[in-house]
């Protein structure tokens, strides 16, 4: 595909890893999203780069997707805290982007805007019944239980019920899985949010059923994770259905039910609006002849898997802002090596100049953190090849850090800068040595904007 720019000005230079300028006037960047994306690229730029955040906590899925049980995998907030500190990098926790400021506010502060902001929303089922109650997207469980504020208030019923069905056979899928059998004296040594930690001690959970619509070969988590759910304690693992067998009452179930996808859900007969269990098509794998990939079909037969409780991890999907180009069907931003396409259709494309995009809202919602890191490197390439072409040369005074931090001040905006955060980091991981926790999570939005202003 031809590429053509809105308009090309006068030479640039840059040099590995970052930007140098032949002027005066310094790049300014602003990187929307403070999750492993939004971090990354910020570390690749020696150019004057504010990240920003609609949560006032940084490091996004790292601290709202990462299981509380998994801390190795946290680790890479040191790695990003050191970005944030240098003098280079400033971080504005509690700016929206669409509310506190618009896109289009955006770009006239800035010569580079970099979209990183991920994915908050959910794929669709599209079968009747999936507005029961008892029914949420595994993001949502996996923000509950990480205390993402956003969600403090889920409430899943796990008292009053004694099996689960998620729908779907990747990492998350695992994940929550494993939170709704792990034993909450393991739990509780974790950052997992307090709320979670009491409903889960009240959990009359035994039985969780892992449903995917294609077979085990298919199955898209990985090995690390197989494992590491296959040697939790005290949780007996049910893979073929001719092998049921009966449990001791402290032993819990995991069943891994493969070549289902789902027809309905079904609701209780006490109440219309209370899900009582899943209806399933089986299903048969057949090759696309070109690709050679195998899809589901469905059979016709069907069987019910009943449960008080359905998580679907189907898929995490992007959302729009308003003046940015959005391929709703993808749910990912139009583009070419992190370039944004103003206009996908036309050839040559239209390439909307120093806007890009990094992470899931550029590639989908695929890949583990470190997935993240690459990606960067391919969008900041991007972006040194249009300066070293001369795309990007400021030309004018930009108002970078200072016009935003006006701009946000006009508006009355409460944004929380780095130390604000550190704040809250500090008083988390002080309640939580009352607890033998490496922290106890601030899961409300007005406690974590005192927090940071203690």
């Amino acid at each position: 595909m031809k590429v053509k720019t809105l308009g090309i000005v006068s030479g640039r230079r840059w040099i590995s890893r970052g930007f140098s300028s032949i002027s005066s006037q310094p790049l300014r960047v602003c990187v929307v999203g403070s999750g492993p994306a939004g971090f990354y690229s910020a570390e690749k730029q020696v150019a004057e780069v504010d990240i920003i955040d609609r949560l006032p906590t940084p490091f996004g899925l790292v601290r709202s997707g990462v299981a509380p049980d998994h801390p190795e995998t946290k680790i890479v907030v040191n790695q990003f805290s050191r970005v944030a500190s240098n003098e280079r990098c400033s971080f504005f926790g509690n700016v929206r982007v669409g509310t506190s400021i618009s896109l289009s506010e955006l770009r006239q502060l800035y010569h580079v805007v970099l979209l990183a902001y991920g994915a908050e929303s959910d794929r669709v089922l599209g079968v009747p019944g999936e507005d029961l109650d008892g029914i949420h997207s595994a993001r949502e469980f996996v923000w509950w239980y990480n205390g993402h504020p956003d969600y403090s208030n889920l409430d899943p019923d796990l008292k009053s019920i004694d099996t689960a069905v998620v729908l779907g056979q990747g990492n998350v899928a695992l994940d929550v899985a494993r939170i709704l059998l792990r034993s909450t004296t393991d739990l509780a040594k974790t950052d997992i949010a307090d709320h979670a930690l009491r409903s889960l001690q009240e959990s009359s959970i035994r039985k969780v059923y892992l449903v995917g619509r294609r077979g085990p070969v298919q199955a898209a988590f990985t090995a690390k994770e197989l494992r590491e759910i296959l040697g939790l304690k005290d949780v007996y693992i049910q893979i073929q259905e001719a092998d049921l067998l009966k449990s001791p009452a402290d032993e819990r179930e995991l069943h891994f039910v493969f070549l289902r996808r789902p027809e309905m859900f079904l609701h209780s007969e006490r109440s219309d609006r209370k899900v009582s269990g899943v209806r399933c098509e089986k299903t048969i794998l057949k090759a696309n002849g070109e690709s050679g990939k195998q899809y589901a079909i469905g059979m016709g037969e069907f069987e019910d898997l009943e449960c008080g409780l359905v998580l679907k991890s189907i898929g995490y999907k992007s959302v729009p802002v308003d003046g940015l180009p959005f391929d709703p069907h993808k749910g990912v931003v139009p583009n070419i090596r992190g370039r944004v396409l103003g206009n996908a259709s036309t050839d040559p494309a239209i390439i909307e100049k120093g806007l890009y995009v990094v992470g899931w809202l550029k590639r989908g919602p695929t890949g583990i953190i470190a997935t993240n890191l690459y990606c960067a490197e391919e969008t900041v390439a991007s972006i040194l090849e249009d300066l070293d072409e001369g795309l990007l040369t400021p030309t004018a005074p930009t108002p970078g850090r200072e016009g935003l931090v006006q701009l946000l001040d006009s508006k009355n905006v409460r944004f929380v800068p780095f130390d604000g955060w550190e704040k809250i980091d500090a008083e988390e991981k002080s309640m939580g040595s009352l607890k033998n926790k490496p922290r106890e999570k601030i899961t409300k939005w007005e406690e974590l904007l005192k927090a940071a202003c203690q």
